[in-house]
This record gives C-alpha cells, sequence and structure tokens, in this order.
C-alpha cells in the first residue's frame, strides 16, 4: 500500500516505464489534438491521483484532462486491476457522477480537494493540468460505492 512521506514523488514512479510509456503513446494515439507533451504529463497526474485516491477517505476527483488518463489505464484492465491492488488494496472504481436529469444531485468533489490530497499523499501537482477549482462530474469509490472505507 502506497504510504505518505515527506518526499515528494512523480505519479509516473508507481509504475514501470514500459506501463508509462505504452499508457502515454496511446493517449497520443487516442487524442491526437493533444500537444505532444502532454500525454506523459496526464498519465503522471492520473497515477498521482490515483496513489491519493489510495489513501484518502474524502472524495475527490480528476480534472477533464487528468480522467483521460484515468480513462485510458482502465482500458488496460489487468495493469490497472494489478496497479489498483499493490497501491490501494483493493480495486479503484471509476464512478461518474449522475446526468443532471437524475436523482440525487452529483456530489462532485472540488478540484482544490482533490490536490490537497494528492499533496498529502506525496506526489507533486502539475497545475497546468487541474483548471477549475470548482466541483467535477466523476470522482472514485470513496464517494459512497460498495466498498468505500466510509460507507
Amino acid at each position: 500500500m502506497l504510504l505518505t512521506t515527506s518526499r515528494k514523488s512523480t505519479g509516473r514512479a508507481l509504475v514501470s516505464d514500459e506501463l508509462f510509456t505504452r499508457l502515454s503513446a496511446r493517449i497520443a494515439h487516442d487524442h491526437p489534438e493533444l500537444a505532444p507533451d502532454l500525454p506523459p504529463r496526464i498519465l503522471d497526474q492520473a497515477l498521482a491521483f490515483l496513489g491519493a485516491c489510495a489513501v484518502t477517505a474524502e472524495p475527490i476527483g480528476p480534472s477533464a484532462l487528468v480522467d483521460i488518463g484515468w480513462h485510458t489505464f482502465i482500458l488496460h484492465t489487468r495493469d490497472y486491476a494489478e496497479f489498483c491492488h499493490r497501491i490501494a488494496g483493493r480495486f479503484i472504481h471509476h464512478e461518474p457522477e449522475p446526468a443532471p436529469d437524475d436523482v440525487p444531485p452529483p456530489i462532485g468533489a472540488p478540484i482544490s480537494r482533490t490536490l490537497d490530497a494528492i499533496r498529502a499523499a506525496g506526489f507533486i501537482v502539475d497545475a497546468a493540468l487541474w483548471p477549475n477549482a470548482g466541483a467535477v462530474d466523476c470522482n472514485q469509490c470513496h464517494a459512497g460505492c460498495h466498498d468505500s472505507p466510509t460507507g
């Protein structure tokens, strides 16, 4: 399980170079509109976000750009499941917020809370990939799914 340390780390450090390269290339392939420097930065922050998910009980959620990295990783199911169990000791579910017409209303996690959690978990934040301070439209399992440590 990931431990909080006073030394700041990159999300990239949580996976092998081979996996990081493969996932970054997939982001670049699937999102040709992105500047060439963005895919590895997006993946780094997605991994840092997931590292924070492993150790925080607060609902947190990614920015739109960081969510691209999470979605890409999830599609590599074996690698993603192994990562989750190694880092968090459980599967980190991706739970989108309800559609606007659904009840209950979305509970979105403020980006500021997410960034605080990432920093508290010991990761470096690439602030340019976290542009909004408001609610996001997806969160992770600590928001109340069946295996949440908070309920």
